[in-house]
């Protein structure tokens, strides 16, 4: 009520008293005139600046207007020739501040997260004579400021907060208003012409003179129209386009709603209509009109659309409710002629005001002379998928319980349970809000959501419409019917916001009368639930926020009594439902904080209240209630009453069954729920329950669109229906399973089963949307584009499992985005995807212009070619913007330009053909531009265009020659196109209509016109067998084609070819059902994984020579398919034996697992058997021991050896070891020190290297520790933190292996610039030396590992090495080498067998068999494939348990067990998430640890027993026992036998001490987990402060490098930092100044462990910060090069300095000196370095506010860097030792340092460097200098008075970053993580 003082509109000027400028300001030029025009005074703003001369209301920033109103009108005149600015700050409903602004200055559109910039751009053309231009009238600017955020930022408006008016403009007034005027229409004409719109208030008319146009003389403009919601743009107009006479508004082009790109062309454009514009044929595309339906006939009235303006109707709908009801509302028209008319219900009589259009007058026809196809109607609506739409509360179940009542967006359903048949009521033109049936199941409500809201009433048994009725409320939100169903009431609010409660009486709706209003009352309280009493039609009762009240209709008036709640008054209750008991009625009402109130209805009062509380008994296997307990309660959101039950929904997604006296939970399912009989099912808050009348079932609906029931008796969950939460994208059928793909915005990707509508799998990418999707014409593969670029490709047959759904038989699975094959080709989101009908070619386009082909016949699909800019960037996702021809010849896309459509050569991407649109219309007023394109059938070979005129031009697809038109297409533009495959119709679609066109009728085809979404529909498609339809949008609707089917003529297209000729039918529905159930006794499935399609060949996200004409090719000797179909792969091994399925089946996975590479020379001693073969085992390969394979004898059987096709790339697994990519190379000719001289000494090491795999050891017994960071290997006592250090390795390492008796330490590094191989390194443990240098794999090493016997060592290269080595800890020789065909994610030793190794990677599991006999060994591999009942996993870590079980690990987080006597799996449950990485067993406990962050500890002691079930084994019995959620993935591992301690490393660079007995994680050892960018000490030097890219700011002890205090920005950078000095006044404070990259600066008070202060003082980076010698001023740069003054005690910036404006600002330093010897005075003296070689030295007295430069420094630029694109930092600093002296680095064109004298002003030394220097750092006590290089990884310390140099070793990349501690006794420096913290001798 708070906004009624604001109806029905409010003067802004007059209620602020503007012309007193008390509450507001005026700047600059602002002065009262007389306007001519209006005859009255407004308000001129004019100057030169527009910043310095505007009004602005409120008079300051701090205050708010608080108008509240939807529409603010600004009544202006833009001065002719100048600039004007608008700007409103809108304040959202979180409080969040947006600027809108609008002006003619801006050229394009702009947005932001808190700004909006919309250009205002006036077109003069030729104005009438006697009017001034647009550009001179007075303009009425009508804003929804509502729309405005909710289409551009998807943001609620909550009120307009203040307004500023910049020059240079002629302002009358301002004014808001909830009503949406017209102000072409007075109150007086509005009357007198009974016009059903709203009229312009007196006060804020223009006058205009008698007899004359209001358009004539004036402008209106609408921001945003109403079609600018939609995809289409629009032109949005006062008048009717027959009275077009003055400037529009245009939106060009529109954002898609709720999407985060905003087109930068957006504009807002007055555009002047000339006298001779066309009245019958306007260029004006509108929505579709409201079709309203009454009993007898139903018609499109002539004015029309929900703010009342005139409008000329689009379509005369001619329609009786029958056939609305029984059928789909369709229309027939042809041309520019509409008729939707039932068969037996069409007229020859003319609709009322109908006059006959020009062409139809000149060819002297009328509307019913023209032809239409039969049969009428073509399509008839079969079945829809989808649920809710407005809202997801409403579900009702029929009098019977053998059906569900439920609203599809703007359909409603009736779903029968069992059969699962569907009834469909149509007639509704919006979503529906509300339903209700009355009691005795005859009569149905329904409520439309548009305002005002249109109600109907149904017969529920035949489906007719009853009645139509409009609400006198904008949105009904509830609807009840009393048991009678005489009395309907009805729950909404009006236009002012007020809550209303409707009454009509329906006792002779079905006696052919009509619903008449009983009572309407308007109410002060919140209203969320309002239900009839069933005893009573009479009482009613209510509930809301704070308030529970019970209704009465008495005497033809409605009144309410408060129920006292007492101590629960300000509670928020959500539902109510009644109950008859022995002593009255019932009212039970529950609230959001878990309330359950029990009200007696004769007494009104409170009989019992209760509280629900989700607790855990001890030992009990459900959750219990409590009553008034502290804590959160359950969020119940609804309610229903049985006679006996209570069914309860609540927003954590678990619908609980109470007794009434709700002692304990009876039944209970949702989320969490792992009990076999109710699995978890609600994927979201409930939103509604409903008990069935018999009392057996509980229907629930979810705000995620599900629809289910419980059945109490079998406790068994049934979902009924899924659908997306989002409007669907485009969709793709599949022939051989008649299955049917959609993407959605709401990020996820569906499969649908055609015949059931029901949901078989869905695939969930939370961080990337979904695009585009297409099915392979002959396999079961299905492809998909994403925002991000990505194609990936998904297998329909290796699909495993994680929901299973028993009753429906449905599966749905959820994947992650790095679960499956990427094509990354494109850098924009993906616009088309396309497959050839012939299967052998998939092609996809993108928003950047580029075309990518691939082939996709053989199972790896593969990229061939990318063109870059050919296809049209401007063009938005559509599955009719990339298309294939028939006969897999041409493939068609608008581009390169939006008005030109290209034809290409499938097989070459030759351009055969290129057409202008613009051409095909020359007469045109505006130029054309193509939307769309559809192939037509082969013979003649035409193609299909959209144009933005509203036409489809039929080009002949060889010459481009124009055959035919097809004109007046729905009001927008088509988007899409669909041909049949005979050719016999044509489908197209436009906002909310599809059009079925006669396409085979070659003059004047005929067309009908289909509705029935409510929102636009995105994509249209014909079923494979042509005998159904299918559209999205809003939902998924099946039409059914009633023509009669027709043999097709020769040649014509016949779609996808059928996929049982070409390859095997994959599994029924019955199989899938009965693999689903687990009928078969082996584990369910889960995730659908990708098909196994190769990577790309060629790095396509380089950039094409200078000389290329943008396009790739994998080669030139193949230009199609044909020739790679003959191309041959690389030879492998064919090893083929008779045996069981799956026993060693080589090559099942598609890789041949035979081939070596000869070893080292230095090998295995000679005189080796080479021929030795383990006999009895099927399958079974011998490698000889120089690693070539020795084949069984017998036929077929072949050897040949391996050649690398093509390069590698990082499979989707974390478990893979990458190298960070470093620029700088290992330091070449350094000087270090001899040994006893070094002036530092290697001390600390802060930090642990997340980024390796498995790189952490740990013996308990020994207490031997150590773990890897950059090149180093750091072995730590665990009790006193000492630390050695083992340098030798060049790179950085990636893995450790520590052997069993914990005497010898293997590490491995990559391969370096200066060598050809890794570097792998055995270190002494007890002498900490090494003891021999390995050197063999190519680019990495993933894994080592020690034999039990630790006679051997394996090393196993990473996936672009794919070599398994072994080595032999006697010679350290080379034994054996074999090359691998595919990556292996992880092996591990058999503990019982020293000769066997197992390895895990793509689906199998491969065993390495190592036979001694003297001085012969012979190697031999098994490898067993995952049966495919298990799933198509990726094994991705493991390990062995008790003899004889190995447990693997897989990437979709399920654990399986293996029987490594029968070598098979007999056991698997799902342990995570995500990629599990890690696993260790130790007797009956496991640990796996994910890449979801968890750890977690499993009881496994009855997998033994488990194991003689073999397939009959069941995961119950395995069970976790302890969890832990860790700061990142994680990579190593090592635990103590027991299993109770360990220790734990993760991606974030943090080692865990991992304590499952007292169930806790302790930090260990912590890093950053980004680039270190500051290191900082305190005073005292007990502290020291770190930052780094990760956003986060670090404290930590210096005594013992341990972290105490972490400060976390999340989304942004820490870029400098600075501790503030010590204060005499203040000793005990300390803060920590940090900047961060969105130029905000935080102050941290350390005591408090608090941020302080959060200052803005920047827009750009911070990139410099330093406090002043006193510790009360803040100085900060940034990358602007400004620096900007604060006071930390304030918060206020008082001083920006801008000399070094344009280069970034490297160094700010302060110190406390005199400055006598300068010349000039201050306290403080400070410095600034910018990246353009400049230096500026400064005294300041800031609390004087005196700042005096004392010398400026310039240096010219550098020559040559060693990285061009990062010029070196300028570095710049005091001297400590020397007062005087400036010492700079970076500054000069050479290698230097310079030394510069304040006071001589000149340089007075140099020292010369190898490199430019990129850190530097002097020391406080001796005359030393630390300097870190860009170009080599080295440190190097300099004697700055003897010219003495020492070199350092022991960072893996450049050092970045130098820091001296205050003592001189320490050096920090770092190298992008890494922390070296180094001891100074001599200091």
């Amino acid at each position: 009520m708070a906004g009624v003082w604001q109806q029905p509109f409010l003067n802004v000027f007059r209620h602020f008293k503007v012309d007193e400028w008390k509450r507001s300001s005026k700047e600059g030029d602002v002065a009262v005139v007389t306007d001519k025009t209006l005859k009255c005074t407004v308000y001129r703003v004019r100057g030169p600046v527009s910043a310095g001369n505007y009004i602005q209301l409120p008079k300051t920033s701090t205050q708010s207007l608080g108008l509240t109103g939807r529409y603010l009108y600004v009544l202006f005149r833009p001065l002719p020739a100048k600039h004007f600015v608008i700007h409103l700050d809108l304040c959202t409903e979180g409080s969040q501040v947006i600027r809108v602004s609008f002006s003619n200055f801006f050229k394009e559109f702009k947005s932001t997260a808190t700004w909006l910039q919309f250009p205002f751009i006036c077109e003069t053309g030729t104005p009438r004579k006697g009017v001034g231009s647009p550009g001179a009238r007075w303009t009425c600017l009508q804003l929804d400021l509502h729309d405005i955020l909710l289409v551009y930022l998807n943001r609620r408006y909550s009120h307009l907060k203040s307004i500023r008016l910049c020059a240079s403009l002629l302002v009358r007034n301002l004014y808001t208003s909830d009503l949406c005027f017209d102000p072409a229409v007075t109150v007086a004409e509005a009357r007198c012409a009974k016009l059903p719109i709203t009229p312009i208030p007196r006060e804020m008319a223009f006058p205009v003179p008698k007899g004359e146009s209001w358009h004539d003389h004036y402008v209106h403009i609408r921001f945003p129209s109403d079609s600018s919601k939609t995809p289409c743009e629009a032109v949005q107009k006062s008048c009717s386009p027959s009275e077009a006479a003055g400037p529009v508004l245009q939106l060009l082009p529109h954002p898609a709603a709720f999407s985060k790109p905003v087109q930068d062309s957006l504009a807002l454009m007055v555009q002047k209509c000339g006298p001779t514009a066309s009245r019958q044929a306007p260029s004006v595309p509108r929505p579709l009109p409201e079709v309203s339906v009454s009993c007898e006939r139903s018609k499109v009235s002539s004015v029309g659309g929900p703010s009342g303006r005139s409008q000329e109707p689009l379509a005369w709908v001619e329609a009786t409710d029958k056939h609305v009801a029984s059928d789909s509302l369709h229309v027939s028209v042809h041309q520019t002629t509409v008729e939707p008319t039932a068969p037996e219900d069409a007229s020859p009589q003319e609709s009322p005001g109908r006059k006959q259009n020009q062409q139809e007058v000149a060819l002297g026809k009328n509307r019913f002379q023209q032809r239409s196809f039969l049969p009428d109607p073509v399509l008839r609506l079969k079945g829809v998928i989808g649920f809710g739409g407005h809202s997801t509360k409403w579900a009702l179940w029929t009098r019977d319980g053998a059906a569900v009542v439920y609203p599809c967006h703007a359909i409603i359903v009736v779903l029968c349970v069992n059969t699962r048949e569907q009834r469909l009521f149509l007639g509704h033109t919006d979503k529906v809000s509300a339903l209700a049936l009355d009691g005795s199941g005859s009569l149905l409500a329904s409520a439309q959501a548009r305002p005002h809201s249109m109600l109907r009433l149904w017969d529920f048994q035949t489906g007719e419409c009853l009645s139509l009725f409009q609400s006198p409320v904008h949105t009904v939100c509830s609807l009840s019917f009393s048991d009678s169903g005489e009395v309907l009431c009805g729950v909404g609010k009006d236009r002012h916001g007020r809550m209303t409660v409707v009454v009509w009486g329906t006792a002779q709706v079905g006696r052919g009368g009509e619903a008449v209003i009983l009572t309407k009352v308007h109410s002060d309280v919140d209203i969320q639930a309002f239900e009839v009493a069933f005893f009573d039609e009479t009482r009613m009762a209510s509930c809301g926020r704070g308030s529970v009240r019970l209704w009465r209709l008495r005497g033809g008036g409605l009144r309410s009594c408060p129920v006292d709640l007492g101590e629960h008054h300000a509670l928020e209750f959500t539902d109510l439902a009644f109950r008859q008991a022995q002593d009255g009625h019932i009212l039970y009402v529950c609230s959001r904080s878990g309330h359950i109130l029990e009200i007696d209805h004769q007494r009104m009062a409170v009989r019992c209240a209760r509280r629900l509380l989700p607790t855990q008994t001890p030992g009990g296997p459900l959750p219990q209630k409590q009553t008034f307990s502290s804590g959160p309660g359950i969020a119940i959101s609804s309610l229903s009453i049985s006679q006996a039950k209570c069914a309860m929904g609540s927003e954590d997604g678990y619908l609980r069954l109470w007794p009434l006296d709700f002692s304990s939970v009876l039944l209970e399912a949702g989320l969490g729920d792992h009990q076999p009989t109710l699995p978890a099912e609600h994927e979201g808050p409930i939103s509604s329950v409903s008990v069935s009348p018999d009392g057996l079932r509980v229907l629930s609906t979810t705000s995620s669109g599900h629809l289910g029931f419980l059945d109490i008796l079998s406790r068994e969950y049934s979902v009924l229906v899924r659908s997306h939460a989002a409007p669907v994208l485009a969709l793709a059928t599949e022939s051989s399973r008649g299955q049917l793909a959609t993407v959605s915005q709401d990020h996820t990707v569906r499969i649908w089963d055609l015949a059931t509508l029901q949901q078989l799998y869905d695939f969930a990418s939370p961080e990337e949307a979904p695009c585009a999707v297409a099915f392979h014409p002959t396999q079961p593969t299905f492809f998909c584009g994403f925002s991000s670029g990505a194609v990936r490709s998904f297998s329909l047959e290796t699909t495993e499992v994680l929901v299973e759904h028993r009753r429906s038989g449905t599966v749905q699975l959820r994947g992650k985005a790095t679960a499956s094959r990427v094509c990354r080709c494109h850098r924009g989101a993906i616009t088309g995807l396309a497959a050839s009908p012939d299967g052998s070619l998939l092609f996809s386009s993108c928003s950047r212009g580029s075309l990518a082909q691939y082939h996709s016949s053989a199972p790896q699909c593969r990229i061939l070619r990318v063109t870059a800019n050919v296809v049209c960037q401007e063009a938005c996702p559509s599955p009719s913007a990339l298309v294939v021809s028939g006969d897999s010849h041409l493939l068609a896309f608008v581009g390169p330009s939006k008005y030109t459509v290209t034809v290409m050569d499938t097989a070459s991407l030759d351009e055969l053909l290129r057409v202008d649109i613009r051409t095909l219309d020359l007469a045109g007023s505006c130029l054309d531009s193509a939307v769309a394109v559809c192939f037509g059938p082969a013979p003649p070979g035409h193609l299909l265009v959209s144009t933005s005129s509203n036409m489809v031009a039929v080009l002949d697809a060889t010459s481009g020659r124009l055959v035919r038109e097809l004109s007046c297409v729905p009001p927008a533009a088509c988007s899409v196109l669909a041909l049949s495959g005979d050719g016999r119709f044509l489908l197209t679609a436009a906002d909310r209509a599809i059009k079925v066109w006669d396409y085979s009728a070659q003059a004047g085809p005929g067309c009908q016109v289909y509705i029935g979404h409510s929102e636009p529909v995105r994509a249209v498609a014909f079923t494979p067998d042509q005998q159904q339809l299918l559209s999205v949008g809003d939902a998924i609707f099946l039409w059914d084609v009633l023509a009669p089917s027709e043999k097709s003529p020769p040649g014509s297209v016949q779609g996808s070819p059928r996929a049982s000729t070409t390859c095997e039918a994959g599994l029924g529905t019955r199989q899938l059902e009965d693999m689903v159930s687990g009928a078969n006794g082996l584990p369910r499935q889960q995730v659908p994984m990708p098909s196994q399609a190769s990577p790309p060949w060629l790095d396509i996200c380089a950039r094409p020579p200078k000389d290329h004409d943008g396009a790739f090719s994998m080669s030139d000797e193949s230009r199609g398919p044909e020739g790679l179909r003959q191309a041959s792969g690389p030879p492998v091994l064919v090893q083929k034996e008779a045996g069981r399925a799956g026993d060693g089946a080589w090559g099942a996975m598609g890789g041949p697992w035979d081939l070596g590479r000869p070893p080292n020379p230095r090998g295995w001693p000679s005189g080796l058997r080479t021929d030795l073969a383990a006999p009895g085992r099927q399958g079974m390969v011998t490698y000889r021991t120089n690693g070539e394979p020795k084949a069984p004898a017998g036929p077929g059987a072949c050897s040949t050896g391996r050649a690398r096709a093509q390069p590698p790339t990082r499979p989707d697994s974390y478990r893979h070891f990458t190298a960070r990519y470093k620029v700088s190379l290992l330091p070449k000719g350094l000087s270090f020190p001899a040994v006893g001289d070094e002036r530092l000494h290697l001390k600390a090491v802060m930090g642990y290297n997340g980024n390796g795999r498995a790189n952490l050891v740990w013996r308990p017994d020994t207490g031997f520790f150590a773990y890897t960071c950059g090149r180093l290997v750091v072995v730590e006592d665990l009790h006193s933190g000492v630390q050695q250090h083992w340098l030798g390795h060049p790179e950085e390492i990636s893995t450790l292996a520590l052997s069993h008796d914990a005497q010898v330490l293997a590490s491995a590094s990559g391969r370096s610039s200066t060598a050809s191989r890794c570097q792998i390194r055995v270190w002494d443990v007890p002498g900490g030396s090494c003891r021999q240098l390995l050197s063999h794999h190519d680019t990495a090493v993933q894994a080592l590992a020690f034999s039990p016997d630790d006679r051997l060592l394996v090393t196993l290269g990473d996936y672009g090495d794919r070599t398994l080595a072994l080595w032999s800890m006697a010679t350290y020789e080379l034994v054996s080498s074999t090359c691998l065909p595919e990556p292996v994610y992880g092996m591990a030793f058999n503990p019982w067998d020293a000769g066997e190794l197992a390895c895990v990677g793509q689906g199998a599991i491969t065993l390495w068999l190592l036979q001694q006999r003297g001085g012969d060994v012979s190697l031999q591999v098994h490898r067993e494939p995952i049966p495919e009942e298990v799933g198509g996993w990726e094994l991705t870590s493991l390990c062995y348990g008790t003899t004889p079980l190995l447990y693997c690990g897989s990437n979709a987080g399920q654990v399986c067990v293996w029987d490594m006597c029968a070598s098979c799996c007999f056991l698997a449950w799902e342990a995570d998430d995500g990629e599990i990485g890690v696993l260790l067993c130790s007797g009956a406990r496991l640990v796996s640890g994910s890449n979801t962050r968890r750890l977690r500890l499993w009881a496994v002691g009855a997998v033994p027993e488990l194991r003689r079930k073999g397939s009959g084994a069941r995961s119950s019995s395995v069970f976790m026992e302890r969890e832990l959620t860790l700061d990142g993935a994680v990579v190593s591992a090592v635990f103590h036998e027991s299993m109770d301690m360990g220790v734990v490393g993760t991606t974030a660079g943090t080692l865990w001490y991992v304590s499952w007995a007292e169930g806790t994680s302790t930090r260990l050892v912590s890093g950053h987990q980004s680039k270190v960018n500051e290191v900082v000490f305190s005073p005292s030097e007990s502290h020291c402060a770190t930052c780094s890219d990760d956003g986060s700011v670090r404290v930590w002890s210096v005594a013992s490098m341990e972290l105490l205090i972490q400060f976390q920005v999340l989304s942004q950078s820490c870029l400098c930092l600075s501790w503030s000095p010590p204060s005499c006044e203040h000793p005990e404070q300390q803060w920590v100044a940090a900047g961060y990259s969105d130029g905000t600066l935080r102050l941290f008070s350390i005591p408090l462990i608090a941020m302080e202060l959060k200052m803005h003082p920047h827009s750009a980076a911070l990139t410099a910060i330093a406090f002043s010698a006193d510790g009360q001023t803040i100085l900060s740069g940034d990358r602007d090069g400004l620096v900007a003054v604060s006071r930390p005690c304030t918060g206020m910036t008082f001083r920006v300095l801008n000399d070094h404006r344009g280069a970034p600002i490297c160094t700010i330093q302060s110190t406390r000196r005199e400055y006598g010897d300068f010349g000039a005075e201050g306290v403080d003296l400070w410095l600034a370095a910018s990246g353009d070689q400049q230096v500026s030295v400064w005294a300041s007295n800031w609390l004087q506010d005196r700042c005096e430069l004392v010398d400026w420094l310039s240096f010219p630029a550098p020559a040559l860097t060693e990285v061009p694109s990062c010029p070196p930092p300028s570095l710049a600093a005091f001297c400590p030792w020397d007062e005087a002296l400036l010492v700079c680095a970076g500054l000069s064109v050479h290698h230097e340092v310079v030394f510069y004298s304040l006071c001589q002003k000149q340089v007075m030394k140099k020292i010369p460097l190898p490199f430019f220097a990129v850190s530097m750092s002097l020391s406080p006590g001796a005359h030393l200098m630390a300097i870190g290089f860009s170009a080599e990884r080295v440190l190097r310390l300099v004697d700055c008075a003897s010219g003495a140099v020492q070199d350092f070793a022991g960072h893996d990349d450049s050092v970045q970053l130098c820091r001296f501690a205050p003592s001189a006794r320490l050096l920090f420096t770092a190298a992008h993580n890494e922390i070296l913290v180094w001891e100074v001798t001599g200091h």
